[in-house]
């Protein structure tokens, strides 16, 4: 009897140390934490989760429970007392709100819809990560939670170097962990293309491949005489069986992807299969150098609406996404000024500059992803000709364009270079990291970022739909590579993205930071272990 009651003695004190430890300090920073006092609610391996019957997506969510905090998922009639319960009901205009109870009736889950569930299954885990043993011991509280942005998204480019599946995936679920909904897939660019178009078989099979990369970065014009390369072949692209899976994957996750075919620039890979589509007639190799090429789709050849068409038609059926990214940036003019087909469909069309002439292409583009229920998002160059009513903006080059894309009511993602460009150096010292394409975005940065300019009524504030940060690949070779540019820039990003301004505190989030850079740790992800 004595041994019994040292033991529970030993087991509370263990509790009590335990608990000392959790206060729900998450990152992002939950709206509402009430600390009720009084106790503690033991969650305890191999524990049951109830759910809803007959959902499927409650379902998974038990079973990421099952996953992340190592409970046994139980649909919601069955017999027994679970230690978590999964809820809907919660009445919120926020689809993605829900509250965390933790009390003596366990800990129960409530989600506005299947997607707050699930944020709160991801809040609880940092909450336990690093907690050793079989039992953790929770405070009672009760949070609440909501992000601010409805659009939540990150990039990533397969397009400059490709990346195996198995690592969207590890990318997919990093996203998930810091609350992102929207991954912005760029696909396709000069340096190579990696989507499968079944009707052009040879599109994907040719330029996915270039023979070699540029060695250390380019500067100014482009010279060949004095460029250095590798002697490592770049190839690879995504069969649509394999993006199906990925879409399926991130959809369990609430993550949906918008692909990106940029357009009527950033082409010379496809033209290097379909030299006819191009102003000059080629012949064009997949470039194996960054920058910005002269050379883009024949805005005269109405083979290239053709091949667009068919293109964009094949990645409709893929991705279920709402949202179709056209690109529109970059794209040089000088090739249409020179170009008998180009100059005659100015003609035809009445136009007066070759400006218009991308305008005619995105909205003949606009009006085909209309008819199969998409819409198009462009970059803020698409802003210079005109865009119709349900256009969406990615406003890259400052905060100017969307700005202007505000005022105009078309809907915009903010996403400037100044604060969301994770391609550029984190830490003032280039030596203390590896070669990046320039710039200087540290941690401090992209958290300092406010999406609603100050410039903007409130009514013109509520067509800023969110904010994301890009990932271009130029300089970034390999997935561990990728996820040091990543991370922990992508931990500031979320707050941006969940906080309300007013609650964004700088020095906060480096206190709650080195819990999440523990978890990094033991999920094996690679990370900058400095940030300014």
């Amino acid at each position: 009897m004595i041994k019994r009651l040292f033991i529970l003695f030993l087991t509370t004190a263990l509790t009590i140390a335990a608990y000392a430890e959790v206060t729900y300090q998450t990152i992002p920073l939950p709206r509402s934490i009430l600390m009720k006092g009084g106790g503690y609610a033991l969650l305890v391996k191999g524990q049951s989760v109830s759910f809803p019957a007959g959902n499927p997506q409650m379902l998974r969510n038990a079973q990421f429970a099952q996953e992340f905090l190592g409970l046994t998922p139980q649909a919601e009639k069955k017999k027994g007392k679970p230690a978590v319960q999964l809820l809907l009901g919660l009445q919120s205009d926020n689809p993605d709100a829900y509250t965390i109870d933790i009390g003596k009736k366990g800990i129960i889950i409530r989600g506005a819809s299947e997607s707050g569930v699930f944020y709160a299954i991801q809040t609880l885990r940092k909450n336990i990560q690093g907690e050793q043993g079989d039992t953790v011991s929770l405070p009672y509280a009760t949070i609440q939670d909501e992000p601010r942005f409805a659009y939540r998204g990150m990039h990533f480019d397969c397009a400059r170097h490709f990346f195996p599946v198995e690592f969207i995936k590890k990318y997919i679920d990093i996203l998930a962990l810091h609350g992102v909904n929207q991954f912005h897939w760029h696909l396709t660019d000069d340096q190579g293309w990696r989507f499968e178009v079944k009707a052009l078989p040879e599109l994907a099979k040719q330029a996915s491949r270039r023979p070699h990369t540029i060695l250390g970065r380019n500067v100014g014009l482009w010279d060949s005489s004095n460029t250095l390369f590798d002697d490592t072949p770049e190839e690879g692209y995504y069969t649509q069986e394999q993006i199906s899976d990925i879409v399926a994957y991130a959809a369990e996750r609430y993550i949906n992807i918008i692909p990106e075919i940029d357009l009527p620039g950033h082409m010379v890979a496809a033209l290097s299969v379909y030299p006819e589509l191009g102003c000059t007639g080629g012949p064009y190799s997949v470039w194996c150098q960054w920058g910005v090429s002269d050379d883009v789709l024949c805005a005269g050849n109405p083979k290239t609406l053709d091949f667009l068409k068919t293109v964009y038609g094949e990645l409709c059926q893929v991705f279920p996404s709402k949202f179709i990214h056209i690109g529109g940036d970059e794209s040089p003019r000088y090739r249409w000024q020179q170009c008998p087909k180009c100059q005659a469909k100015m003609k035809e069309l009445g136009l007066s500059k070759e400006a218009e002439l991308q305008t005619y292409i995105n909205k003949e583009m606009e009006h085909f992803l209309a008819e199969r229920g998409r819409e198009p998002i462009g970059w803020d160059e698409t802003l210079e000709g005109g865009l119709s009513e349900k256009a969406l903006v990615m406003s890259w080059r400052g905060y100017q364009g969307g700005i202007e894309a505000a005022r105009q009511h078309h809907r915009v993602i903010m996403t400037p270079t100044s604060h969301c460009y994770i391609d550029y150096y984190q830490l003032k010292d280039p030596n203390a990291q590896p070669l990046a394409i320039g710039g200087y975005v540290p941690v401090s940065k992209v958290y300092g970022m406010e999406p609603v300019p100050a410039e903007l009524t409130a009514e013109e504030g509520k067509y800023i739909l969110g904010v994301q940060c890009n990932l271009w690949t130029e300089y970034v070779v390999s997935p561990d590579h990728a996820m040091y540019m990543l991370l922990p820039r992508l931990a500031a990003l979320c707050e941006v993205q969940w906080q309300m301004p007013d609650t964004k505190d700088y020095k906060a989030f480096c206190q709650r930071l080195p819990a999440l850079l523990q978890m990094y740790r033991s999920l094996g992800y690679k990370y900058c272990t400095s940030y300014e």
